[in-house]
């Protein structure tokens, strides 16, 4: 999985400002809605924007990998990310930030339109193949999370973000007992050992909506 660790080093490199110019927000100083868009910075916009995208690449992975392989996983966790989508769509929609959502396996960023082409490449081999990129997702989202939570002081942004954050802990502990029930393991991508090792002997958070 080195070769998905390579990608997501790109996203955060050339992935936000890509994002930022392609989902433009059209402005009217006179509107409410700007007025309350003066606590988003630049980045936090971003921000939202990659986390639509990048939800969506779960979604999207995980509705593809469960038409092929029917694993329960995939079919439970598709749906949770459909919601993950729907909230940071509530916080753009309440920013009026203007963003789009292509067809199933289409991504408006090139990072992430390569990183959904090799996860299910990777994950069309075997099931095994296809839970560790389930597993992948989730590591990937946590850290992801993590760093746009600690970067944004607004609090809508980060109850919403700290919300994810809590469900991919859960489907991140949902694919390594599969993989593990499978009689494989798991080792961490983009998570330290010591926080991987913290979330996976946790049990099952209550995360809000």
């Amino acid at each position: 999985m080195k070769l998905f660790k390579q990608i997501r080093t790109n996203l955060f490199i050339f992935g936000l400002p890509f994002l930022l110019a392609v989902f433009s927000c059209n402005n009217d100083d006179s509107s409410v809605a700007d007025q309350e868009n003066t606590n988003l910075t630049n980045d936090d916009n971003a921000a939202l924007l990659f986390m639509l995208e990048e939800e969506k690449l779960a979604r999207d992975t995980y509705t593809y990998l469960e038409d092929l392989w029917e694993l329960n996983q995939f079919s439970n966790i598709k749906k949770s990310e459909q919601s993950h989508m729907n909230a940071v769509i509530v916080l753009l929609d309440q920013y009026d930030i203007s963003y789009s959502l292509l067809a199933y396996g289409e991504f408006n960023n090139p990072d992430i339109q390569k990183l959904y082409d090799q996860f299910i490449e990777y994950g069309s081999e075997n099931k095994a193949n296809a839970l560790e990129v389930g597993a992948n997702i989730e590591d990937l989202d946590i850290v992801d999370l993590a760093k746009f939570i600690d970067a944004t002081t607004n609090n809508a942004m980060i109850q919403v973000f700290e919300s994810l954050q809590c469900g991919s802990r859960n489907h991140l502990r949902s694919f390594v007992n599969a993989i593990e029930l499978s009689g494989n393991t798991y080792e961490p991508q983009y998570l330290t050992q010591e926080d991987y090792t913290l979330i996976i002997n946790d049990s099952q958070e209550q995360c809000g909506p």
